[in-house]
């Protein structure tokens, strides 16, 4: 993001005014604008420099950008961190590993997850992916009450992927609770 120009920076005869509370001065010369904010201890920014005459406000700045800086701050502190889970399955699989990987998928949606189902196909496999994308939909079918498939299963290669990403009821909850978790973390003093 490029800095706004203030002050000596702004080059153009005249400007569009706005007082420190918001109020409209009017079009005044970039001569007068800058011996107002001299007068009120303020900066004169360009706030709209595509505008025709250009849209200048009498602030302080330091104050302004600081202030920005905690906006920005805080709206990354609220942002849910979104973690994608891969699950690697073969097509011949077993019934008990595939209970297993079936609980692994599961628990990673109970924790508010997507997870990337990846069916590996090796030699002859390659010709059978309908093999695959059962195997795919047989997953979905068996989690369907923890999440949703996100993107239906896809001819990757020698690979089929699949994304299944929590409902969004769970999701948000575990956003939530994930970024209370990290803030106590910072919270917590370092020994």
């Amino acid at each position: 993001m490029t800095e706004p120009r203030i002050n000596d920076r702004i080059r153009v005869p005249e400007v569009r005014l706005v007082g420190p509370e918001g109020e409209q001065v009017g079009i005044v010369s970039i001569g007068e604008a800058l011996r107002l904010a001299q007068d009120s201890e303020l900066d004169l920014v360009e706030v709209a420099p595509m505008a025709r005459p250009p849209v200048c406000k009498l602030m302080d700045y330091g104050k302004f950008k600081y202030e920005s800086a905690q906006k920005a701050r805080e709206a990354r502190r609220n942002q849910a961190l979104t973690v994608i889970k891969e699950m690697r399955l073969r097509l011949k699989i077993d019934p008990h590993d595939y209970e297993t990987k079936k609980g692994h998928v599961e628990r990673f949606l109970r924790q508010g997850d997507k997870v990337k189902i990846t069916v590996m196909f090796r030699g002859r496999e390659q010709s059978r992916p309908e093999m695959g994308y059962r195997l795919l939909q047989r997953l979905a079918g068996d989690v369907s009450e923890l999440g949703v498939v996100e993107s239906n299963p896809k001819q990757d290669g020698r690979n089929m992927v699949m994304v299944i990403a929590p409902h969004k009821g769970a999701q948000a909850q575990q956003g939530g609770r994930r970024a209370k978790e990290q803030a106590a973390e910072q919270q917590a003093p370092s020994a």
